[in-house]
């Protein structure tokens, strides 16, 4: 049984930004020689999410599959926006005076609670098939990686973990 760990990164936007990673991960895995397993794609940002979602063929202006701006709206309901400071408990007065301090961090960075919780909600990996070099997401499945967090743009590092066996080639 052999293991193998990739990472990629893409750049989200100031706003909930989706980009669909399938093809990523799939080319991240052949590189390691691994046809038969389990794949991990993880989110290490605790803002961020991953999850399989068909693939919508309508998009709005920004770019953004309908079925995904759904999802934006469904959570906006569960969990508002973060718009004003104590609109949350989080965050304090002492986060904020320690990401200022210790991560120069700008206060309003911080006002991304809603993100936090959308991100605990919607989970931070997904495990998939790998049978035969293929991640068996169905006809219609695609791998996401979700960034909630409207505060600021950022670099975001998508990782890839797979754990299986190389297909005997005869």
């Amino acid at each position: 049984m052999a293991s193998a760990h990739r990472e990629f990164t893409i750049v989200s936007d100031r706003r909930p930004t989706f980009h669909d990673v399938t093809d990523e991960v799939a080319a991240q895995l052949k590189s390691t020689g691994i046809t038969d397993g389990i794949v991990l794609v993880f989110s290490q940002h605790t803002t961020c999410s991953v999850l399989i979602q068909e693939q919508s063929d309508d998009v709005d202006y920004w770019g953004e599959q309908y079925v995904m701006q759904d999802l934006v709206g469904v959570l906006e309901k569960i969990v508002p926006t973060c718009r004003t400071a104590g609109q949350y408990l989080h965050p304090g007065p002492k986060h904020i005076e320690i990401a200022q301090r210790e991560r120069g961090e700008s206060p309003f960075w911080s006002l991304n609670t809603d993100a936090h919780l959308r991100s605990v909600l919607m989970g931070r990996s997904v495990n998939v098939p790998l049978v035969a070099g293929k991640l068996t997401l169905g006809e219609f499945g695609r791998i996401y990686f979700a960034d909630f967090d409207q505060v600021r743009a950022r670099e975001r590092t998508v990782r890839v973990q797979v754990v299986g066996e190389a297909q005997a080639r005869g």
